[in-house]
């Protein structure tokens, strides 16, 4: 048996030879150059996630003071555009980064982010702007939304089944800490110049997206690893565990994008808060979210994906109640306390449903090896579909963030504008993702044929180790 050669570069920055899988591999050459494109892809993320979740932000300096006074219901419009374009954008974005690499990708999809940035520069500054050139505006950095399926399905490449949780949970929770950083930025504006110059968010990210597209090419690479076989995207689709997962990330992510664009409008909306006030606490929550992102995958990595999934959306539920309270008793602390816990709920969530991902598709690919089939080829076709579901997945559940606007927005617009309505949706959906988690994932003897994935996600990695071992001593 002969090691692997190190990881060398091609033509056009092209890496061939990656076997994350080999331990010496790994160690000697593998680890380096992994972190080292997980770093700028976090950068190239983080500033997409900002750009995307710019509107929800700048909604709360337009008021008739700056020559912008749009009804609440303009406004959560508004949020609700690059929430549904980021999402549409998602699977062209995963499957562009299989096609054009990894580096080129992300040099291109940071670059085009000065396309909104400059657009809401310019227009946000002139009074009496209608509602649809911002509406464009906003569909245009939908943009920065698709840049989490690209970075996501490339990371996924690079990193060995055991690391994949901490990796990918690294890689989602940096880029969606855009969404509090941008939020912050907007807490400091009006707390130090007011609530009249929204230019100042915008400006503070032009010379950072210069600065991620130049260090994605001179620091990132391709590689030919993340190279999808034609159609992988059309068989991930026909997998039912696609589907069972996207569900759940409707749940976890879903929350998490649709209430961050919409918690500073919920509290202006429900108790008439201040943009300061608002402006106050709308970022604690995506920053926490996103920070405990990596810890769900790490706790998915020891306790499997599963268990930690269902747990949280049991939180998730009772944190829910705790919002039909804080409403009914009309307590804003409360309120406020139950929104952040359920942002850091979903930031768990996030984590572990992304790694029961490639947990479920490893077992599906031990299944194949043992009734005989080829460990190399099952494996292969473990994380090239791995790859297409983390796509599709990313796309439906971002689309959840849309069905949260959308029911934030019918709850506050009607005659007596409260949200409980929408609260009493969300928890139904949480209780049905509960019920999925353990039917599909946990229980014993699922229904419809569905194989049980009731390994954890250490198991499936040490399934997937023994196996390539054993390939390779063949």
């Amino acid at each position: 048996m002969t090691s692997p050669a190190p990881a060398r570069p091609a033509t056009g920055r092209w890496i061939e030879d990656w076997d994350p899988e080999n331990e010496e591999f790994w160690q000697r050459t593998g680890k380096r150059i992994a972190r080292r494109n997980l770093v700028l892809s976090v950068l190239s993320e983080h500033i997409g996630f900002s750009v995307w979740s710019m509107w929800s932000v700048l909604v709360l300096f337009m008021s008739p003071a700056i020559g912008l006074g749009f009804t609440p219901a303009e406004k959560f419009l508004l949020v609700v555009v690059p929430t549904l374009v980021g999402a549409a954008l998602r699977l062209p974005y995963s499957h562009a980064v299989t096609r054009f690499g990894g580096r080129n990708w992300t040099v291109f999809a940071s670059g085009i982010l000065l396309l909104p940035a400059l657009a809401a520069l310019w227009f946000i500054q002139r009074p009496g702007t209608p509602l649809w050139v911002f509406l464009l505006i906003g569909a245009v950095g939908g943009v920065g939304g698709g840049n989490f399926a690209s970075s996501m399905t490339n990371i996924t490449a690079l990193f060995p089944q055991r690391h994949q949780g901490w990796a990918l949970g690294l890689n989602a929770g940096g880029g969606n800490l855009g969404v509090a950083a941008i939020q912050l930025i907007g807490l400091l504006v009006i707390a130090t110049a007011g609530s009249t110059h929204p230019a100042y968010v915008i400006a503070v990210y032009i010379p950072l997206i210069v600065l991620a597209a130049v260090l994605a090419a001179w620091k990132m690479d391709n590689f030919t690893a993340v190279r999808s076989a034609p159609g992988a995207q059309r068989e991930a689709a026909g997998n039912p565990h696609t589907w069972w997962i996207s569900l759940l990330y409707v749940g976890t992510f879903g929350s998490f994008i649709g209430y961050g664009f919409a918690f500073g409008l919920v509290l202006q909306s429900q108790f008439g808060a201040t943009p300061l006030q608002s402006a106050s606490y709308t970022f604690l929550g995506p920053l926490l979210g996103s920070l405990f992102r990596p810890v769900g995958g790490l706790l998915s990595d020891r306790w499997g994906g599963a268990r930690v999934t269902l747990v949280t959306f049991l939180a998730m539920a009772a944190g829910t109640g705790v919002l039909l309270l804080a409403s009914s008793k009309g307590s804003y602390g409360l309120f406020v306390a139950g929104f952040t816990a359920l942002f850091v709920l979903t930031g768990l969530g996030n984590g572990s449903t992304y790694k029961l991902i490639p947990a479920v598709f490893a077992r599906q690919a031990q299944d194949e090896v043992t009734s005989g089939h080829d460990a190399e080829a099952a494996f292969a076709r473990s994380r090239r579909l791995s790859g297409a579901v983390i796509g599709i997945a990313g796309a439906v559940g971002a689309l959840g963030g849309v069905g949260v606007n959308l029911v934030f927005r019918s709850a506050y617009s009607g005659p007596d504008p409260s949200g409980e309505p929408a609260f009493l949706a969300f928890l139904g959906y949480y209780v049905v993702c509960v019920l999925v988690t353990w039917a599909v994932y946990l229980r014993r003897d699922t229904a419809a044929g569905i194989p049980a994935a009731t390994e954890d996600a250490a198991a499936a990695a040490d399934a997937s180790r023994t196996a390539r071992a054993e390939a390779t001593r063949v």
